[in-house]
């Protein structure tokens, strides 16, 4: 009995320190700052490219009408449950005038220029977060992955101290106190958030790829490249190869459910990343979705340490060792 309970308090010692290391061990802000930037550059091409068609789907008459939005957000009626389709809300059900539609996408652009730069980066990351579930909201059925991409991005950088390098804040922070950054906690829960997040997208991703029998049988990839709706690179030549087809595919299912499991290997994850950004990439350069490639490329930056960032900046200032979560 006594050995019994000897184990079960070893196994409770263990995993409660596990626990804490995993969630509560101060990190350097190098890798949430990377995010910031990349993260911040892509919600600001996107919501340049929604400006130029603004009034084109959110106006008054427009191919997304607030009607049809309210409506796609709004449950089916349960007696005795309240409706609850008021919290998906969005400062674009008040707006259908083209011209105020414009003038509050150009102020849209600058919190994210803002944003992006690291400037009042305390607000703006907030303020960047409602911006983009506001236009999820409105654009119900112009939306993919990309746009789950940023929203989940947004709402974990927020968390952190993002704007403690590479910024504009951090320009004035050091000129009027010097650099006295030091690792946070919050950096830390912000970037196992968004970890264990991209765990979860391409464990689904990978699970409901074989509810399809083109997975199973290791042609999908074919229907991709042989779609000219999305091709932006000649890829039929692969039709004469089909056991290449059918590697990719494999591999690509087998990744994407493995994932979860082998990014925490530290041996295996430099691997796990690089077939990451090859497969992105690949999505970018032959289907012409380049904008979803690129953000995912930029969600798994949150898997490189603070420490090798660090490195690679010249400027990069020193901290004790034996900080940061190696993330």
């Amino acid at each position: 009995m006594n050995l019994v309970v000897g184990y079960c308090k070893d196994l409770y010692v263990w995993f409660r320190d596990g626990w804490d290391r995993f969630w509560f061990t101060p990190d350097g802000p190098e890798t949430v700052c990377l995010l910031r930037i990349l993260t911040g550059w892509s919600l600001f091409y996107c919501h340049l490219v929604w400006t130029y068609g603004a009034s084109e789907f959110l106006g008054a008459n427009g191919r997304v009408s607030v009607e049809f939005a309210r409506h796609a957000h709004r449950p089916p009626p349960i007696e005795g449950v309240t409706d609850l389709s008021a919290f998906a809300w969005s400062h674009l059900f008040w707006l259908e005038n083209d011209n105020w539609i414009l003038l509050t996408n150009v102020v849209v652009l600058c919190v994210l220029a803002c944003f992006t730069v690291g400037l009042f980066t305390r607000v703006t990351a907030v303020l960047s977060f409602l911006i983009t579930v506001s236009f999820a909201h409105r654009t119900v059925g112009a939306l993919y992955g990309l746009d789950q991409i940023h929203a989940f991005l947004a709402m974990y950088l927020m968390l952190a101290p993002c704007g403690e390098r590479y910024s504009v804040d951090a320009w004035r922070k050091r000129r009027q106190q010097g650099d006295a950054t030091l690792p946070a906690i919050s950096t830390n829960i912000a970037l196992r958030l968004i970890q264990i997040h991209m765990c979860i997208v391409y464990l689904f991703a990978g699970l409901g790829k074989l509810f399809g029998d083109t997975w199973w049988r290791g042609d999908a990839l074919w229907g991709g490249f042989a779609n000219y709706e999305y091709q932006t690179l000649d890829m039929t030549w692969t039709a004469s190869h089909p056991l290449f087809i059918n590697f990719l595919t494999q591999v690509t299912v087998a990744w994407e459910i493995a994932y979860i499991a082998l990014i925490w290997n530290r041996k295996l994850r430099p691997l796990m990343l690089l077939f990451a950004v090859l497969l992105h990439l690949g999505i970018a350069v032959c289907m012409g979705m380049v904008t979803f490639g690129f953000i995912m490329v930029v969600a798994n930056f949150a898997f490189i340490p603070s420490e090798f960032i660090r490195s690679l900046s010249k400027n990069g200032s020193r901290m004790p060792e034996g900080q940061g979560s190696g993330a």
